[in-house]
C-alpha cells in the first residue's frame, strides 16, 4: 500500500510538472518598435500600438506567454531564421520575396500606402511627377521595393533609412521632399504632429501586389508549420469575434481587417 501511494504521488507530481510546463510555454515575438501606430514605445518605455495589442490578444487566445524581442526592421527575417525569436509581428507585408525565405500566417490586415509631401507640392505617384523629388523610405520595407521598382528605375532619387523617424526628420527639414509609408503611420507619426502641419497625403494609394503584397501577417520559419497553424487558428478566431476590426477602428479610424477566405 505504501509503495502504491508513493507511485501515485510520483505520478501526480510528474503530471503536475507537465501541466506547469504546458501552461508556462513562452513564445518570443520579433518587432521593430519604431513605427506608430503599429508598434512603438510610450514615455515610460512600454511597447504600445496596434500590433502590440494584437500580439497580446493572439498569445492569450493560444494560452501562452509572449515576450517581445526588438530588432531593426531589415534584420527581422535573418533574426527569425537564426531562431532569436519564434515569429515576427511588426507590420510586415506578405510579399513574394519574403515568402521565399519565411512563411506567413493568414493576412491579418491590409492598409494602404501613400506619399507625404509639402502642401504646395504638385506631385503624384508617377515617375514623371517625381523627377525633381527625393523620396524617403524605410530600409527593408515593401514601400522601399515599390519606390525602387516604379521610381528609382526611372531616374527618381530614392533614399532608404534605417528607421521611420529618420525619414520624417529629413522630410521636415527638406532634405527630402516626399516619403512613402503606410497611411496610418503617416498620419499618427507625422501629419498629426506640429512638424507635419505644412504637409499632406498625396492623392492615390501605391498599388502593386507583387511588391506591396497581399496584406500583413506574422512571419514564421519555414520549418515551423505547427506554430503557423496555431497562429492562424487564433487569428481567425479573433477575426470572427470582431476583435481585429475593432482594433483597426481604434488605431486607424477604419476597418482594414483582411477578410477571411
Amino acid at each position: 500500500m505504501k509503495k502504491l501511494c508513493m507511485a501515485l504521488t510520483l505520478a501526480l507530481g510528474a503530471f503536475t510538472g507537465l501541466s506547469a510546463t504546458a501552461q508556462a510555454e513562452t513564445l518570443k515575438i520579433g518587432v521593430e518598435a519604431m513605427y506608430p501606430p503599429f508598434e512603438s514605445k510610450d514615455a515610460s518605455g512600454k511597447l504600445v500600438g496596434f500590433d502590440i495589442e494584437l500580439g497580446e490578444a493572439v498569445c492569450a487566445k493560444m494560452n501562452v506567454k509572449c515576450e517581445w524581442v526588438e530588432s531593426s526592421f531589415d534584420g527581422l527575417i535573418p533574426a527569425l531564421n537564426a531562431r532569436k525569436f519564434d515569429f515576427i509581428n511588426s507590420a510586415m507585408n506578405i510579399t513574394e520575396p519574403r515568402q521565399r525565405v519565411i512563411n506567413f500566417t493568414v493576412p491579418i490586415y491590409d492598409v494602404p500606402s501613400q506619399l507625404i509631401a509639402h502642401k504646395d507640392a504638385q506631385i503624384g505617384l508617377t515617375a514623371d511627377s517625381l523627377k525633381d523629388v527625393t523620396v524617403g523610405v524605410l530600409q527593408g520595407s515593401a514601400q522601399e521595393s515599390f519606390a525602387k521598382k516604379h521610381w528609382q528605375a526611372k531616374g527618381v532619387k530614392v533614399v532608404s533609412y534605417q528607421n521611420q523617424d529618420q525619414v520624417y526628420a529629413d522630410l521636415a527639414s527638406n532634405r527630402i521632399q516626399a516619403a512613402l509609408q503606410k497611411t496610418p503611420s503617416a498620419r499618427a507619426t507625422f501629419l498629426d504632429k506640429p512638424e507635419g502641419k505644412d504637409f499632406k497625403l498625396v492623392d492615390g494609394f501605391a498599388d502593386d501586389p507583387s511588391v506591396l503584397g497581399v496584406g500583413t501577417g506574422f512571419g514564421v520559419r519555414k520549418d515551423d508549420k505547427a506554430l503557423k497553424e496555431r497562429l492562424d487558428t487564433a487569428i481567425e478566431a479573433l477575426k470572427k469575434e470582431g476583435f481585429i476590426s475593432e482594433l483597426s477602428k481604434k488605431y486607424f479610424n477604419a476597418d482594414w481587417v483582411a477578410k477571411s477566405h
